[in-house]
């Protein structure tokens, strides 16, 4: 029994470990295209890449899967160690995160750099411009590729430049973009002239769409109290994202003091803000 529980425990550590190098892999792709993702989707990604088994998928209390729990906490030590900033406007990769990623080019190297507190090499500089990601999902045993020339390097800058000074942060998503409809789906439903609660369908619920701002809201007045919701898409379930924009996720909440509240959805984030 000890043995199989350790294999298991093994296990559970060695697809972490994985999906830590996803995050870092995802955040250095975006920087280059310049953009800033929010927590939900640099986590969304790393699942994707190496999914959740039975045992961690398996929801706690809140609704969060154990394994995307375990992933949220694990995220701290790639903070802890200066890798990356978790911002309220995203998480980005720092200059040192885009070094490590070059020190330690494989899932197994980069867990053992975080395990140890492995310096990077003084010799290791920012790469100017994206490599060619080893996945998570792909096998480790591989040598890191070989340098590159400051020719090679010169070159690739180029199009990575182009593509951040093309890439606007404060561009807003098309309206052709947006979904038909966002509703904030919880136990407010009632307080808002809904039939019941949790239920995107009702007009109720709705939010209305800023099309200037490519940003959805509603603004709300509730009682003091604590509240859980979702957003949910064009009125089903079928599309709904909750904590940090993360699909399916665990429910939002707001801690209110009573009184007008309104709640923004941005459907390229997929999170929500309070105002």
């Amino acid at each position: 029994m000890h043995r199989r529980g350790d294999g298991m425990a093994k296990n559970a550590s060695d697809k972490l470990e994985a999906r830590l190098k996803a995050v870092l892999d995802g955040l250095a792709e975006a920087r280059w295209a310049g953009g800033n993702p929010n927590a939900g989707v640099v986590l969304a990604e790393a699942v994707k890449q190496v999914p959740f088994d039975e045992h961690e998928a398996f929801l706690l209390s809140g609704g969060i899967p154990r394994g995307h729990k375990a992933l949220t906490t694990a995220t701290a030590k790639l903070a802890k160690v200066g890798w990356m900033v978790k911002g309220r406007s995203g998480w980005s990769i720092t200059d040192d995160g885009l070094r490590a990623l070059v020190a330690f080019p494989t899932v197994d190297a980069l867990a053992e750099a975080l395990a140890e507190g492995t310096p990077i090499p003084a010799e290791v500089a920012v790469p100017a411009a994206p490599t060619k990601a080893k996945k998570a999902s792909e096998p480790t045993a591989e040598k890191a590729p070989a340098k590159r020339t400051a020719k090679k390097a010169a070159a690739a800058e180029a199009p990575a430049a182009e593509a951040r000074e093309a890439a606007q942060p404060e561009e807003q998503p098309l309206v052709s973009d947006q979904p038909q409809s966002v509703a904030i789906a919880g136990d407010f439903g009632a307080a808002l002239g809904a039939e019941s609660d949790w239920e995107p369908s009702l007009d109720a619920v709705q939010m209305g769409l800023d099309a200037e701002a490519a940003q959805w809201r509603r603004t709300v007045d509730l009682p003091a109290g604590t509240y859980t919701f979702k957003i949910a898409i064009d009125r089903s379930w079928d599309e709904n994202y909750g904590a940090f924009g993360f699909p399916g996720g665990a429910n939002h909440e707001l801690k209110h003091d009573g009184g007008p509240v309104t709640i923004v959805y941005n459907h390229a984030t997929k999170d929500v803000t309070f105002s």
